[in-house]
């Protein structure tokens, strides 16, 4: 076993990983190859694999937490390892080389994710489960039908839009988003290395809804061949209760599906109630649940 800092190169090995491991999950190679080469501007990113014979069999990524208010916040995100390589000690090397590298950087508390069956490895390892998500997927064969908005509501593909616009609107919705930490912090810099430069980003079917020229809800959409992702669907305090967070994703699935995807997913937490009314609304399921888990670093 190796464990070593991820290459550009590894990046098909690590999604055909993630296939097996997480198959709700949506990133493509060339947007994980990116990451990979040109890292998040978050000072501390980085991120490991696993070797066993020259085969990657594990991955995870490690950073301190610039989107919130909190200090000393980290997050190892997405630690994996093949079913076939499991119980021999290589996702306790993972940890161990993530929460290693954010000591040094003054992280003092830590959040990382465990699938119900990986709960007793995070209690071994100190954490403890503080959130459930719940992980849904919806067939967009057929897709839904593209809504008629309200009179005074415009429906936009973002590939129209002033990013700085969508950045505000995204800002304003995230301060009371449920999770561990506030998201209070994000900086345009990182929400546009985040977001809008992102490869998978798809802003024609990604949608926004406008109210007086003020965008006042949307639904992105990242996208990989015929499979895509649900990011961030959400309304500003000030326009919620009128129905346009549903509006802006059921319009961006329909432009979805148009272009060719065939299956959407999305997560969320299990205590943000009104998403997923939407969510089940537009037919999703329920396909797997994970945990965030918190532990500190001594």
């Amino acid at each position: 076993m190796r464990i070593r800092p991820a290459q550009p190169d590894d990046a098909a090995a690590v999604v055909a990983l993630r296939a097996i491991v997480h198959p709700y999950l949506v990133r493509g190679v060339e947007s994980t190859r990116k990451m990979i080469a040109e890292p998040p501007p978050v000072e501390g990113w980085i991120a490991f694999v696993a070797e066993v014979d020259g085969q990657v069999v594990g991955w995870t990524s490690a950073e301190p937490n610039t989107s919130t208010s909190v200090e000393g916040f980290g997050d190892v995100s997405t630690l994996h390892v093949h079913p076939e390589h499991r119980r021999r000690g290589i996702g306790t090397a993972l940890l161990t080389a993530a929460t290693d590298h954010l000591r040094p950087l003054g992280v003092r508390r830590v959040r990382a994710t465990a699938t119900p069956d990986s709960l007793p490895f995070a209690h071994r390892h100190g954490f403890t489960p503080s959130r459930e998500v719940r992980y849904s997927a919806l067939d967009l064969t057929p897709p839904p039908a593209l809504p008629e908005p309200p009179p005074g509501v415009r429906l936009r593909p973002i590939a129209e839009m002033d990013p700085n616009l969508l950045y505000e609107a995204d800002v304003a919705s995230a301060v009371d988003e449920p999770g561990d930490v506030p998201v209070d912090a994000v900086s345009f810099e990182s929400w546009r290395y985040d977001v809008w430069d992102n490869i998978g980003l798809d802003k024609t079917a990604s949608t926004a809804a406008e109210v007086d020229g003020e965008v006042a809800a949307f639904s992105l959409v990242k996208r990989d061949g015929e499979r895509m992702w649900s990011d961030y669907t959400c309304s500003i305090p000030a326009y919620r209760g009128r129905g346009l967070a549903r509006l802006a994703k059921t319009a961006a699935l329909h432009r979805a599906a148009e272009a060719g995807v065939r299956i959407a997913y999305t997560s969320n937490d299990e205590s943000n109630a009104p998403m997923l009314a939407i969510n089940a609304r537009l037919g999703y399921r329920p396909v797997a649940s994970q945990w965030t888990c918190l532990a500190d670093l001594t």
